[in-house]
């Protein structure tokens, strides 16, 4: 379900300083201070599964210090310690960008935005790598939106205003559009948090009424393509499942873990931009259970790349295991 306005209120003042961060407004600062991340070369990856075509498409990725407001129920030494175990810097955290497409019954499926033209140097590298893979921003014929975080709908729209997928019909689950665009919410907002409800209509807003199509997430949105509510990250946060008619299938995870050398190997542990970390925590253990008791393809956004694979079991949490 969708924040309670007394949910709401409570917790804007923990989310006021994640907004003031910079991580949900609609650009990411690159602190150049800690270097540039490197960027994967050729930045696309396709994979078959069934009669699916998928397609990752890096958009890019910043770089951020890590602190002690990124973790939110962890000492910052034991963050540190779970990243050297794994020969992963300490001092800082790369976050990428992949949105997906996928490729079924002749239909171009979009799976959110990236930054666009909003994000740094090192972002905002989707059209491109959609045109190294063979396609144009015109032949994108839906798109499935997770939530409304910037990083992951600024790519809808350029900076000047005009549309980046014009034959597109807009998907976006109905509770995270409420939240959104309520305009009661953003007025009882903290300062530093109303850029994401102003920022969601910048997006949407002159979106003609054909071209967006509110959902209810746990339907059927199209032939063999389902939704299922993850809420936590955000009120309406969506995760989307692909039958390619076999076995197995695809599942979009989108922020059901930002980091997964962090929130899947410790999936009790909240990130500083989950809105109710609680509802959070719960949907991420059901969900990593699911994929690997079924042994289904998963992508992330915040992944590596390829940013899809595979979850295993690892200790007491999940590993990503790229394909």
């Amino acid at each position: 379900m969708a924040l309670s306005r007394r949910q709401f209120v409570t917790q804007s003042a923990t989310l006021a300083g994640a907004f003031a961060a910079g991580a949900l407004v609609p650009t990411w600062a690159q602190n150049t201070d800690l270097g540039n991340p490197t960027l994967p070369a050729p930045g696309f990856r396709r994979h078959r599964l069934g009669h699916l075509e998928i397609l990752a498409l890096n958009d890019g990725a910043a770089r951020r210090p890590l602190g002690e407001e990124f973790v939110r129920n962890a000492p910052l030494n034991k963050v540190r310690a779970l990243l050297a175990l794994q020969g992963l810097p300490t001092d800082y955290i790369d976050i990428p960008f992949t949105p997906f497409v996928v490729v079924a019954g002749g239909r171009r499926i979009l799976i959110d935005s990236g930054l666009g033209d909003l994000g740094g140097p090192t972002t905002g590298k989707l059209l491109a790598q959609l045109q190294a893979a063979g396609l144009q921003a015109g032949d994108i014929d839906t798109v499935l939106v997770s939530h409304f975080h910037g990083d992951h709908i600024n790519g809808l729209r350029h900076k000047a205003g005009t549309w980046t997928f014009p034959n597109a019909q807009i998907w976006v689950p109905a509770p995270e559009y409420g939240f959104w665009m309520d305009d009661a919410r953003m007025e009882a907002a903290p300062a530093a948090m109303k850029g994401g409800f102003q920022n969601a209509r910048r997006v949407f807003g002159g979106l003609p009424a054909e071209r967006l199509q509110r959902f209810e997430p746990g339907t059927e949105l199209l032939p063999g393509v389902r939704s299922m509510a993850a809420y936590g990250h955000t009120p309406g946060h969506t995760l989307f499942e692909f039958d390619g008619g076999v076995r197995e299938r695809f599942l979009y995870l989108a922020d059901l873990t930002n980091i997964p050398s962090l929130f899947a190997r410790s999936p009790d542990w909240a990130v500083q931009f989950d809105m109710d970390a609680e509802a959070a925590r719960q949907v991420r253990r059901q969900v990593f259970q699911k994929v690997v008791s079924e042994g289904h393809l998963v992508g992330g956004f915040h992944f590596p790349f390829p940013a899809l694979g595979r979850m295993v079991a690892e200790g007491e949490g999940y590993e990503f295991k790229p394909v």
